[in-house]
């Protein structure tokens, strides 16, 4: 009986563990207009982590170029572009990498971190101590 119980604990807790993942799909919310605007796939590879853009939510935009990207990325479609690069855990958030502002053609540095709410992540984009947050909402599937 002890035995059963403590694997049903230990369901419990991988089930909360992996809920609390910044891992997965995230709805972005446009700062202006408070509507979504896109899917970000949040992923980790060779131990960073990356967020790439999945899914174009409004239909006009789904065939968009990134005109304002620079190098290899420029005139190249937003849907499937990496803007998030680089991350690393440190603590509780993800830092240390970047994130790209395809509408502005900007890049700044990232910090990501679930709010208190599992389900909406906090990306703050920062140059030296000016940053702006937004909130992502998790995708549910």
């Amino acid at each position: 009986m002890l035995k059963k119980g403590l694997l049903i604990v230990c369901f419990f807790i991988s089930l909360s563990s992996s809920s609390q993942s910044i891992f997965g799909k995230w709805r972005t919310i446009d700062d202006v207009s408070k509507e979504a605007k896109s899917i970000v796939e949040i992923y980790k590879e060779n131990g960073k982590i990356f967020g790439k853009i999945v899914q174009i939510l409004n239909p006009e935009k789904k065939d968009a170029l990134c005109k304002k990207c620079l190098g290899d990325e420029k005139d190249k479609p937003v849907l499937g572009l990496v803007l998030i690069k680089n991350m690393e855990r440190d603590g509780e958030y993800y830092e240390n990498g970047t994130i790209f502002d395809p509408e502005k053609g900007k890049t700044y540095k990232c910090r990501l971190g679930l709010t208190d709410n599992p389900n909406i992540l906090q990306v703050r984009g920062y140059i030296a101590f000016l940053y702006a947050t937004q909130y992502w909402e998790r995708v549910i599937e």
